[in-house]
């Protein structure tokens, strides 16, 4: 019997698969697709996945393949720069890396650290008893697992087989996204595009080079959004946009996206998961999709990984999606405000004009990054220290970096006391005793996802926390 099969190999499957095997867990995973998608969805990755991938000591490659951008107010595409000092990390930008690279990188981590992957490979049924999930595929075959968890995005296979209901609002507008050649004299382009985006931001053409640009142009509705447009589709709602379509031609790709929100009701059925798109979809505004989906898995991945393992205490894996859920259903509520705030409605029009107002207050505009970056996000985990329940920061320690000591996975016990003792749970937590100038606790205990889940000097308080978070003591 497999441990965990996961259904999609996109950003969030594979970041989970690796995260699994951190702890031994067996992985396999399925994508119906025979081959990764060429289309760019997504272009950059957020402060803290950045740091998530810092903590795994992947970003190197990352930075190697991306581009730096500083990071400043974009809320619904106003722009302010950023206030001084205003985020508390080391990572303070956006990095701009197109998701097809995105997927490559995670997908080599997910191999070397022991995933299977199978392309091509269609989940048509499932069914679950009190010891594991026998997975349907298409041709007649099945797979045995522990554990089952569905990745497969917003039109997910494995929600609709749970009969888990996904509320929310169906698309109102579709946007077409793709990369093609535009003869028009680039100064031409970007004299048009200039004066358009004054009244219309969700238009736009980026030249890439060799005369191609990545464009993207309102449209209208689509009875099927799963269809690709056609180049007559995208040259017509340019023309209608722009007076023009710049003589696009010769595309390498093209796609549609809607602004549909919809929250799944349920993150958890008994032994099957759902987690990235397959449990929440939301318009791309702030580029928060496949940050989402990876913050998801790397919550999701420890957690799962103790149940099958056997040191999990009883509610862990319940804290999935308690902790995830409310953190999509913010996401959602954020998108569908910056959606509202692109309108050209002339009542949409002037609470933009005075949001920008409002976002020249630093407060203002810092508030508004750090809930699209997700660095101020902060778990309930109930206890009122300020430092409990937040991800960590990267510290410059005595002997190391903080994000250095969390390559493992394992929970950390980060001990400027050197008076404390998490010996009982030596297989599960490292206990380093080191100092950092920017930690304001004695001592904290982190998650293997690196959020705080206990900070102070006392061992009785701390010996509660351990077996809370990472079960009973061992000898």
């Amino acid at each position: 019997m497999i441990d965990v099969i996961i259904v999609g190999a996109e950003p969030t499957g594979v970041v989970l698969a690796a995260e699994l095997r951190l702890h031994g867990v067996g992985v396999l995973v399925l994508d119906r697709e025979p081959e990764p998608p060429a289309h760019v969805r997504a272009l950059g990755l957020h402060v803290r996945s950045i740091e998530l991938l810092d903590q795994r000591g992947l970003l190197d490659d990352f930075l190697a393949r991306g581009v730096k951008h500083p990071l400043g107010g974009f809320f619904a595409g106003i722009t302010k720069p950023l206030p001084p000092n205003a985020l508390d990390t080391a990572h303070g930008y956006v990095l701009g890396i197109p998701q097809p690279v995105v997927e490559s990188l995670l997908t080599a981590h997910a191999l070397k650290s022991g995933a299977e992957i199978r392309r091509g490979v269609e989940l048509t049924g499932l069914t679950q008893d009190a010891d594991g999930v026998t997975a349907e595929l298409a041709g007649g075959s099945t797979l045995r697992a522990r554990h089952l968890v569905g990745c497969d995005g917003g039109r997910s296979t494995v929600r609709k087989l749970l009969g888990v209901p996904f509320p929310g609002e169906p698309g109102k507008v579709d946007t077409l996204l793709g990369e093609m050649e535009l003869t028009a004299p680039p100064e031409e382009i970007a004299r048009i595009v200039t004066e358009v985006r004054k009244s219309q931001l969700r238009f736009g053409a980026g030249p890439l080079g060799d005369g191609h640009y990545r464009v993207v142009v309102p449209a209208h509705v689509a009875e099927d959004r799963a269809t690709p447009p056609t180049l007559d589709e995208f040259a017509a709602q340019l023309r209608a946009t722009a007076g023009t379509d710049f003589g696009a031609g010769n595309p390498r790709w093209l796609s549609r996206f809607g602004d549909a929100t919809r929250l799944a009701d349920h993150y958890r059925v008994d032994r099957v998961l759902l987690a990235g798109d397959a449990a929440h979809v939301h318009p791309p505004t702030g580029g928060q999709g496949l940050n989402l989906g990876v913050q998801d898995a790397v919550n999701l991945g420890w957690k799962l990984a103790a149940e099958i393992t056997g040191w999990a205490p009883p509610t862990l894996l319940d804290t999935y999606e308690a902790e995830r859920r409310p953190v999509a259903r913010d996401v959602l509520d954020n998108t569908r405000a910056q959606m509202q705030l692109l309108s050209t409605e002339p009542g949409p029009v002037a609470v933009r004009g005075l949001l920008s107002e409002l976002m020249d207050f630093e407060e203002v505009n810092r508030h508004l990054i750090g809930k699209v970056v997700a660095i101020d996000l902060r778990y309930d985990l109930g206890d009122d220290h300020p430092l409990v329940g937040r991800r960590q920061r990267d510290l410059q320690l005595g002997r190391s970096r903080l994000y250095e000591l969390t390559r493992t996975g394992r929970g950390l016990l980060l001990d400027q006391t050197g008076k404390l003792t998490a010996s009982g749970w030596a297989d599960r937590v490292d206990h380093v005793v080191d100092t950092g100038a920017g930690l304001t606790a004695p001592a904290v205990l982190l998650r293997p996802d690196g959020h705080v889940a206990w900070a102070g000097e006392d061992q009785e308080a701390l010996d509660t926390r351990l077996r809370e978070w990472f079960g009973a003591p061992r000898p």
